[in-house]
């Protein structure tokens, strides 16, 4: 019997396109997306956790409070800790993106990691007293993380006082994402650090 994500979406037939980031985008089957902290605190063990459950940990996240996010100070713990709501989003998010695009959400999802992963930054290198900005290429696994991040952080900035809810700013921000549409955040961010990053090569 086929294993389904919430027993209704296939992990089967999903294709990552970028060759690069296939070891980093685990798609394991599972049930429920919760393998309680069984991966923490080994090394790459964030790279075997299925992406879907990668997802809902950075749904659990508190505000910046700090700096701008979309051009707003976000605070609040909202949903940090309560992972059952967590999962809850995505799981409403994904039926959302179901009904607006007709395809399987893992596969839009999926694509739109590989589009919001930056591929180029910067680093600061310290030579003779000086600093300055050096190009370096991103590693696989650290574009797999910008891309949770930006698209989790997105969604969060816009359903930050707002009346559209949490479930309905991620499906559009993974939507536009998977379609490199410069409207979501994470392209947005992606955009910037490229652009920074080719400045100083």
């Amino acid at each position: 019997m086929e294993i389904k994500l919430f027993g209704r979406w296939s992990f089967e037939n999903i294709d990552v396109k970028d060759e690069g980031l296939k070891r980093y985008i685990s798609l394991e089957p599972v049930y429920i997306p919760h393998t309680s902290g069984r991966l923490v605190g080994k090394q790459f063990g964030k790279s075997r956790m299925n992406i879907v459950e990668r997802l809902v940990n950075k749904i659990m996240r508190s505000g910046q409070g700090t700096k701008k996010v979309a051009g707003k100070y976000i605070r609040g713990g909202g949903n940090t800790g309560k992972k059952q709501t967590a999962i809850k989003i995505v799981k409403n998010a994904f039926e959302i993106i179901e009904k607006r695009t007709k395809k399987n959400p893992i596969q839009v999802f999926v694509n739109s990691l590989i589009n919001a992963g930056p591929r180029e930054e910067t680093t600061t290198i310290i030579y003779g007293g000086i600093r300055y900005h050096q190009a370096v290429d991103v590693s696989p696994q650290r574009r797999v993380d910008f891309a949770l991040k930006y698209i989790a952080l997105g969604a969060f900035a816009t359903a930050f006082n707002s009346k559209k809810p949490i479930e309905e700013c991620l499906a559009d921000e993974i939507i536009w994402a998977s379609d490199s549409d410069t409207k979501s955040y994470a392209i947005q961010r992606k955009e910037e650090i490229e652009r920074i990053a080719q400045s100083s090569r």
